[in-house]
């Protein structure tokens, strides 16, 4: 059955965003980006929600840049080809290789689950990714680790009130001080995810 993993650059106390809605600690060194260059090659199919769309259609057409690196063209040519589901209230309209939907997220994961084909199924976005959590749904953890503290924003992490049992399956080192962190979720027989319920 194919993966579902939560992949984001994370501030070391745990924000992909910073109170004031900037990220700009993210911005990849070199190694960083051809580690995500990479990495995007096992993606099947990839889930985010208006904001990190927003945010990546830049890719859609920055092949006719001319200033781009070559790892820029070819992370380019991988992105606009990807297939994309944006989730989305607002949107009336995405570009390239793209759908939209305005919910549904855990019937969207089924029905990819349950389609032939190959390729992790990543999703992109605190919001998106808090959803899957709730579902149970995520199969996989990926920080990419920043050596800043930011002091509050969005969180890397869903606050789901539950208990999720991990497995470091990966670490990675980059020349930038910025540390990789995947983490796959320990499954009981039953499917769930390990630990009981955290009393609310």
């Amino acid at each position: 059955m194919r993966s579902v993993t939560y992949s984001m650059g994370v501030s070391l106390d745990g924000y992909i965003v910073g109170p004031d809605g900037t990220f700009d600690w993210t911005a990849p060194q070199p190694d960083v980006f051809r580690f995500w260059l990479e990495d995007i090659r096992h993606v099947g199919v990839h889930l985010l929600g208006r904001r990190l769309y927003e945010t990546m259609v830049y890719w859609e057409t920055a092949e006719q840049e001319d200033s781009l690196s070559e790892d820029e063209r070819e992370w380019a040519a991988l992105w606009k080809a990807l297939p994309k589901v944006v989730f989305s209230t607002t949107l009336e309209a995405v570009q390239g290789n793209a759908r939209l939907r305005s919910g549904g997220l855990k019937e969207e994961i089924e029905r990819l689950r349950a389609e032939p084909g190959e390729g992790e199924i990543a999703i992109g976005g605190a919001g998106l990714a808090a959803e899957a959590a709730e579902a149970d749904l995520i199969d996989e953890y990926r920080a990419m680790v920043y050596p800043v503290l930011v002091g509050g924003g969005i969180p890397f992490f869903p606050r789901q009130g539950r208990r999720v049992d991990l497995e470091l399956v990966e670490t990675r080192s980059f020349s930038s001080k910025v540390v990789y962190l995947r983490h796959r979720v320990i499954r009981q027989a039953s499917g769930r995810s390990a630990g009981p319920d955290v009393p609310r």
